[in-house]
């Protein structure tokens, strides 16, 4: 099993920038993972925000973030960032990383995804 444990999350101005961070650890492998960020505003479902393959060149984005949030993978260091920019006040939420040893394509549903971390609070003030 997959621990991931995320870092990075804050207070933040509408138009302001976070970079959030999940490292990974007990796994060998790591370059075998499709990695995603999901969030989870209060009182809504979560849901998938982007996800990346193991190649660290193919990439999933939802449409609210897409062109302003940006994925990106070491697999030495077992860790995979998330660049956002021009934050909203609907991107307030907790992000979580997830971990999904698939092949051959980027899944959004969550119930592909076995491995979760805790999730970091990001909060967007208007």
């Amino acid at each position: 099993q997959v621990q991931l444990v995320e870092s990075g999350g804050g207070l933040v101005q509408a138009g302001g920038s976070l970079r959030l961070s999940c490292a990974a650890s007990g796994v060998t492998f790591f370059s075998n993972y499709v990695m995603a960020w999901f969030r989870q505003a209060s009182g809504k479902e979560r849901e998938f925000t982007v996800a990346m393959n193991s190649d660290g060149v193919t990439t999933e984005y939802a449409d609210s973030v897409k062109g302003r949030f940006s994925i990106s993978r070491h697999n030495a260091k077992k860790t995979v960032y998330l660049q956002m920019n021009s934050l909203k006040p609907e991107d307030t939420a907790v992000y979580y990383c997830a971990a999904a040893r698939i092949r051959g394509r980027l899944p959004r549903s969550k119930s592909d995804y076995l491995d979760w971390g805790q999730g970091t609070q990001v909060t967007v003030s208007s």
